[in-house]
């Protein structure tokens, strides 16, 4: 990424996070609650913490790129709405995915699920339900911030479409996520390829790519074949570098404890090429620690060795710069008809987000 290029994604980082906290703001203000509702602006408050804790927004930074490949000018408050709806569907998938891996810190704080168990020490089952409605209501809120835009209606029925398309195309990631691992120990690439296209390239990638289209106005129908090859090649060598750091990475630079597959026994990319790589003592100390939740971070140091030795961490980076390769190919077929620097950075884009630091 050149030095241009890496000032304008930090000013749509910068952009963005003052838009989403203006946005909480008008929420807050007027979202009709009961007026002796106090859990209703709580839930909000932690909502609000959880996005605001947001990382590089790369999604925000897609949609915009998105745009700048049909024009350089697009209306900001079509790409405004589309990018709050984006981090709204996001914080819903984070609020849900911490609640079902039990996690207790996201993103250098605690998880909604554990804000509340703290709130709520004596009544879990009011815990679980209000972590649930958590989600449901960052769900909501993510398709009506496109539904009360200002836009013209055809342009806000066509984002809606695309944000439910990807929420749904997510919950059911998310189901065959959990159905993966009551297959085989080893589970086929192709399994894995599947789940995280549906989890996480489709709403991540995809949206973002069409909702940016959108609002430079170009169809993205006639472009959807291509558009969902290159969001499936870079979700997937985005989803092997999340397992390749849960096993290698530093936990410290994530604001994430490490092993937390092992710990939950899921088959992901790296704990299927471990299997793969071990066998006699290594793999009864792997196959041991799937799915125990008191695993220690001293056997997740130990599988985490035996990986490096094994050549498991040589080859996951391997995979991680192949499919990232093949994504970066599909873009650069997009000169002919895109603006050519926007063309550039999703030609680079993929290679960079598996080589970044955190």
């Amino acid at each position: 990424m050149t030095e241009q290029l890496l000032d304008r994604v930090a000013r749509y980082e910068r952009r963005f996070n003052r838009l989403f906290a203006e946005y909480f703001d008008t929420v807050r203000a007027t979202l009709e609650a009961p007026s002796f509702s106090r859990f209703t602006p709580d839930c909000l408050e932690l909502l609000r913490d959880l996005s605001l804790r947001g990382g590089k927004r790369m999604r925000v930074v897609l949609l915009h790129e998105a745009a700048r490949l049909v024009r350089d000018d697009a209306p900001a408050e079509a790409l405004d709405a589309a990018a709050l709806s984006i981090e709204l569907l996001q914080t819903h998938g984070l609020v849900h995915d911490d609640l079902i891996d039990d996690s207790a810190t996201r993103r250098g704080g605690p998880t909604t699920h554990y804000a509340y168990r703290e709130r709520f020490p004596r009544h879990p089952r009011a815990a679980l339900g209000l972590t649930v409605l958590a989600g449901d209501l960052a769900l909501a809120l993510s398709l009506r911030v496109l539904l009360d835009a200002g836009l013209p209606v055809e342009l806000r029925q066509a984002m809606t479409e695309v944000q439910t398309r990807a929420a749904t195309d997510t919950f059911v990631g998310q189901i065959a996520d959990l159905e993966r691992d009551f297959g085989p120990a080893v589970t086929d690439d192709d399994i894995l390829h599947d789940v995280a296209d549906h989890k996480s390239a489709r709403y991540s990638v995809l949206a973002p790519l069409s909702l940016g289209l959108l609002a430079a106005g170009e169809q993205p129908a006639p472009h959807e074949q291509e558009l969902r090859r290159y969001a499936r090649l870079v979700g997937i060598c985005g989803q092997m570098r999340d397992d390749y750091l849960d096993v290698f990475g530093d936990a410290a630079a994530m604001g994430k404890p490490t092993g937390t597959d092992i710990r939950e026994g899921k088959r992901s990319y790296t704990v299927a090429r471990l299997l793969s790589a071990v066998s006699g003592s290594e793999r009864t100390l792997v196959e041991k620690a799937l799915g125990d939740p008191a695993c220690t971070p001293d056997t997740v140091a130990a599988i985490r060795d035996i990986g490096e030795r094994r050549g498991v961490a040589d080859l996951m980076r391997a995979d991680m710069r192949r499919y990232a390769e093949r994504a970066g190919r599909v873009a650069a077929g997009w000169r002919p008809r895109w603006r050519d620097e926007a063309v550039t950075f999703f030609e680079r884009l993929p290679l960079w987000s598996i080589e970044r630091d955190g």
